[in-house]
């Protein structure tokens, strides 16, 4: 059984809502267990996430980076970064913001290089852009186009009718990426 963490912040919903969504792909593999955390869980005892196979770290983007409040989870784990805790774990992120851009990259950055400081190995988002295969804009699959984690646009609306179908298709495909590529990485590490 391999275990994957997704730790979040959400402060309307939205992000949580996408965490839900990438639990339910990261579920259609075989042999997963997968926890929800939000940072506030967290904050107090960090080195919970040590015992899992893969984190996914999620937060909305506030003015260009991390919420404070996963940011304040961030730099909790500073005394696992110095036993390298978190060495040759599977990463991956994502973020959602209510513009298409909204500088979601710049969040996802700070994600990737805070994993990379713990020595993690980080998955991107392998998923192709369906609008180039003809699926209508909304429907489709990573139609923001974002290879370095999950970018998700949330209208402003409650989270079950904030996002397009297309959004939480990619949540639910990042996910089963995610888990499969665990699964692959264990297979190896184990021969």
């Amino acid at each position: 059984m391999k275990s994957i963490a997704i730790i979040y912040h959400s402060r309307q919903g939205h992000t949580q809502f996408i965490a839900q969504q990438i639990q339910i792909g990261a579920a259609k593999v075989e042999n997963m267990d997968i926890d929800l955390f939000t940072a506030e869980q967290l904050m107090s005892h960090p080195e919970l996430l040590t015992q899992y196979d893969g984190l996914i770290w999620g937060t909305p983007t506030y003015l260009g980076g991390v919420s404070g409040t996963l940011k304040q989870l961030m730099d909790a784990t500073g005394p696992l970064w110095k036993k390298q805790s978190f060495k040759g774990k599977l990463a991956a992120g994502f973020t959602v913001s209510s513009l298409p851009a909204g500088d979601k990259q710049s969040t996802l950055i700070s994600l990737f290089t805070f994993s990379m400081q713990h020595g993690m190995i980080w998955v991107g988002n392998p998923i192709l852009p369906e609008q180039h295969q003809g699926v209508p804009y909304m429907q489709a699959a990573n139609r923001l186009g974002s290879w370095s984690g999950l970018m998700a646009q949330a209208e402003h609306a409650s989270a079950a009718n904030a996002f397009d179908f297309g959004d939480i298709k990619t949540a639910q495909l990042f996910g089963q990426n995610f888990a499969l590529s665990l699964s692959a990485y264990q297979g190896v590490m184990n021969t």
